[in-house]
């Protein structure tokens, strides 16, 4: 099982990014599947889920901001984030769980390496 990251990258504030997820080596459409994001010196925090039955969950930092979606199509999760704010940044790692998302991060199954969001002012 592989997740590859991708479309990070330096934006000002207010603007916009999206984040892509590709996924290989599983059945992805009985997974969760999910963005996390990671502060310099801060634990990582959820972002957005999609879970086996579609539904979406924001963290409350993001609503009306973001948007997660997937294609099961072809195994990508997306992220797009628009009106980023200067203290969003961080690296953001797409995640999968096998069933129902769970409470805790840490029992995501597969996490990606993270692509790297720097927002400035």
């Amino acid at each position: 099982v592989r997740l590859v990251e991708s479309g990070g990258g330096s934006v000002q504030a207010g603007g916009s990014l999206r984040l892509s997820c590709e996924a290989f080596g599983y059945p992805y459409s009985s997974y969760c599947v999910g963005w996390f994001r990671q502060a310099p010196g801060k634990e990582r925090e959820r972002v957005a889920t999609i879970d086996t039955d579609d539904e979406t969950i924001y963290a409350d930092s993001v609503k009306g901001r973001f948007t997660i979606s997937r294609n099961k199509a072809n195994h990508t999760l997306y992220l797009q984030m628009n009106n980023l704010k200067v203290d969003g940044g961080g690296m953001f790692y797409c995640a999968s769980h096998r069933g129902n998302c769970p409470l805790r991060l840490s029992t995501m199954d597969y996490w990606g390496k993270g692509t790297l969001v720097t927002i400035s002012s």
